[in-house]
């Protein structure tokens, strides 16, 4: 399943828009669940976007500090881990297609990586222990991580060239 997607730079630059502004559009309309106890977070499917356009790292990380400046109201702690949560998930899944590895893992990647990182520090500023956090965020980024590995599935067989 190798794509060769050329995509010039006014391409990336138009479809990194959209993908921050899309990104930060379901944040605002699952903000009901998105920050509940068990944080659903759908948008996060949208980092498996960067196993087919490994430029969206940045963006995605952008998108997040975004969402999370505009919703999250727990300072810039939350705003830039929220960040670094975002491209570090991203780029593992930009090498798991670039190491050719189980599509599948993108599911973890996008399940673990939030689901312990982003635990890390609201339990600090919210004051629960880290395991039941982690516990908590994990549970609901298995969604997010399922359908990012669909989307993943259905575009790879779509997308030849842009």
């Amino acid at each position: 399943m190798e794509n060769n997607i050329k995509i010039n730079s006014t391409k990336r630059l138009t479809l990194s828009a959209l993908v921050i502004a899309l990104y930060v559009v379901i944040m605002f309309c699952t903000q009901s669940f998105a920050f509940g106890q068990f944080q659903i977070r759908i948008a996060t499917t949208i980092y498996s976007l960067s196993y087919i356009f490994p430029f969206l790292v940045l963006p995605l990380g952008i998108a997040n500090i975004i969402s999370n400046t505009i919703m999250g109201g727990l300072g810039v702690l939350d705003m830039l881990g929220g960040g670094l949560v975002g491209i570090t998930t991203s780029f593992l899944i930009v090498l798991i297609r670039k190491y050719k590895l189980n599509i599948n893992l993108a599911a973890i990647s996008i399940i673990f990586v939030p689901g312990l990182g982003v635990a890390t520090w609201l339990s600090y500023l919210l004051g629960i222990p880290y395991k039941a956090m982690a516990f908590s965020l994990c549970v609901g980024q298995v969604i997010p991580g399922i359908l990012g590995v669909i989307i993943i599935k259905i575009l790879s067989s779509k997308i030849k060239e842009i």
